[in-house]
């Protein structure tokens, strides 16, 4: 498989890293603006080979899309970053026209690449990526909410004291502040939450509480070292071995709505069967009244932000 990864940011490099240490990839290729920049992380890459047991993978740097030649998934981290101060929606008119840009010479040496969109907002950007391309809506994935989850899993094993692969639950909607975990779907060691607590003698779960929390870790990581660069790394690595071996595990992804919970045109990151064909399908959940209320209200927000990016750039909606 190849595999090409597009910003030599620190995000880009921490996907990399896990590509060279657990993947079983054929060919990378890391491109940048600044070719110097990659050609520096690809030698200190290169002298790794000697020293860990996983395949010998090639690793090019580049910063000609020529490289980028039938690759079979193509990861965009390049972008604008967030400062302090500015929230994801606060880039999202810079980074949507930048994400466009990229697919479109992607889509011309790499048409049947399957996109994995990192660039911030990464739903927005998806967005504009799938309305203003010839990508099908299945091979458009944001990261979405995969790294919300993780630390929705992360936060409640530590409050139960659990690994957290224990933990079972998602964060819904968007990457970022219009999030959402529906309680109906959390559970510890298979158990419902409520009752694994109330089994153990541990207050239960507060819901908004959790979400709130799960939002804050994100923040706090910004805060202290002014990016977050290992979750993300690794949320887009476990899509990618998703996409690599057909595992068809279910993520909650970003991808476009098409009737879905009676949404359409806005990608949303849902419970989505991932394998070799990028986004497979979005599970129906029986979500209750109030859970489907908050997905249609984050639906509804989003399209706002989305019209408001295509009028200022003049981007397809």
């Amino acid at each position: 498989m190849k595999i090409g990864v597009i910003g030599a940011g620190a995000v880009g490099v921490g996907v990399c890293n896990y590509l060279l240490t657990l993947g079983s990839v054929r060919e990378l290729v890391l491109l940048d603006n600044h070719l110097q920049r990659a050609e520096g992380e690809v030698l200190d890459f290169r002298h790794t080979a000697a020293l860990n047991f996983s395949k010998n993978t090639h690793i090019t740097a580049s910063d000609d899309y020529l490289d980028l030649l039938e690759a079979d998934i193509v990861v965009i981290t390049a972008g604008a970053q967030i400062k302090q101060g500015q929230t994801r929606i606060d880039i999202a008119e810079i980074n949507a026209i930048v994400g466009v840009e990229i697919a479109h010479k992607v889509e011309r040496v790499a048409p049947n690449a399957i996109l994995i969109v990192v660039s911030n907002p990464c739903d927005i950007v998806a967005h504009f990526i799938t309305m203003n391309t010839g990508f099908d809506t299945n091979q458009v994935i944001s990261s979405g909410c995969v790294i919300d989850t993780a630390r929705l899993m992360s936060i409640v094993a530590n409050r139960v004291n659990l690994d957290p692969k224990n933990v079972f639950g998602y964060v819904l909607g968007e990457h970022g502040s219009l999030c959402f975990i529906p309680k109906s779907v959390i559970s510890i060691a298979g158990q419902s939450a409520d009752y694994y607590c109330d089994a153990h003698n541990i207050e239960r779960i507060d819901a908004d509480e959790l979400l709130e929390a799960v939002k804050q870790a994100g923040y706090e990581i910004f805060r202290r070292k002014h990016n977050t660069v290992h979750g993300i790394a690794a949320s887009v690595f476990r899509i990618i071995q998703a996409i690599k071996i057909n595992e068809r595990s279910v993520l909650p992804v970003g991808t476009m709505m098409s009737g879905q919970y009676d949404i359409n045109g806005v990608v949303l990151s849902l419970p989505t069967i991932v394998g070799k064909k990028g986004a497979d399908s979005v599970l129906i959940h029986p979500f209750n009244e109030d859970e489907l209320e908050t997905l249609q209200s984050i639906s509804t927000h989003l399209r706002m932000i989305v019209e408001d990016v295509a009028n200022a750039t003049g981007l397809r909606m």
